[in-house]
């Protein structure tokens, strides 16, 4: 039975909308700049992650799923997604906003790209003054209005605009317009999809001086044209968000003290540090595991009797 989390090699995106952050969270030392993103946990193909160390240093998160299987995922999960993996987990550092954006669900995404929809959620870690989250629309738009906003570069004027904070958490359905501002560190829980179409972009350039490709006339059938009173999420107790496609939680362990992780469904559990550095404890074994800030481990679905040592901020996710 497997007794052991697992830790990947991050795989760190540089971008033109990033910044400098991410290395000194995660306390690593690199040469490279402008890291926007950190794929912490991914079985997107062309970059999925690889072990680090350990018994099973070298291999793939797709390897670890062909040789345990139900162990690794649980039941439901691995007849549902194997041989992928049902999440996607990332850190993302916004020093400029990034694109104006929004995702097909599952079945727009299978009839076009063969692949599932992407629904998401961010949780603020740290923020710049005056940093802001745009999600969803604060006016109704209809399909032809959306198209003539974008064309007259007036569509951010209908786009909900929310102060952001450390802590704060927005739950992105697939079909909502979104946007990180500039200031923001965050963690991204996303669904297995790389599909995302770019709605607008404030007329940048590449680095080759072109404008950035816009996806118009794709995202016009994506959009949920809805209007919501509130997008920002008010946490019920210690749920952050929970969908059909992940559970996410936080967990705060004050120094000295020592808390058990929920395990509320049939998964493995994905347990990110954001603050701090303690030890998750295997309990039905009296194993240790040391977690600090920046760290992300993947604990499998064998493993459900799991505790905390503070002073730890923890963000627990399961699928």
């Amino acid at each position: 039975m497997l007794n052991q989390p697992f830790h990947f090699t991050p795989f760190l995106k540089s971008v033109i909308w990033g910044g400098e952050r991410i290395a000194p969270f995660k306390g690593i030392r690199t040469d490279q700049t402008q890291i926007g993103e950190s794929w912490e946990i991914s079985a997107v193909p062309g970059h999925v992650s690889v072990v680090d160390h350990g018994p099973c240093e070298g291999m793939t998160l797709t390897e670890l799923i062909e040789k345990y299987g139900p162990e690794l995922m649980g039941e439901k999960n691995f007849k549902e997604y194997a041989p992928s993996f049902p999440l996607l987990i990332k850190l993302i550092d916004a020093k400029s906003d990034l694109s104006v954006q929004v995702h097909p669900d599952d079945d727009l995404a299978h009839r076009r790209h063969d692949c599932p929809g992407k629904t998401e959620m961010w949780n603020i870690i740290e923020t710049t003054p005056g940093a802001k989250i745009y999600a969803g629309l604060k006016e109704s738009l209809t399909p032809d209005e959306y198209e003539r906003r974008v064309a007259d570069n007036t569509i951010m004027d209908a786009i909900a605009a929310h102060d952001s904070a450390p802590g704060d958490t927005f739950f992105l359905p697939a079909g909502r317009i979104h946007a990180i501002g500039a200031g923001n560190l965050l963690a991204e829980i996303q669904q297995t999809s790389d599909i995302t179409y770019r709605i607008y972009d404030y007329d940048r350039r590449d680095k080759d001086g072109n404008p950035r490709e816009l996806h118009t006339a794709e995202a016009r059938d994506a959009i949920d044209y809805t209007v919501h009173p509130e997008y920002k999420s008010s946490p019920e107790g210690s749920v952050l968000a929970s969908c059909k496609y992940f559970d996410v939680r936080r967990l705060d362990v004050p120094a000295g003290k020592t808390l058990p992780v929920e395990h509320p469904r049939d998964s493995f559990t994905i347990i990110m540090c954001v603050g701090g550095e303690g030890a998750v404890i295997d309990t039905s074994a009296m194993t240790s595991f040391p977690i600090m800030r920046g760290k992300t481990l993947l604990f499998p679905a064998t493993m459900t009797s799991l505790s905390a040592i503070g002073p730890v901020s923890l963000l627990t996710i399961q699928s």
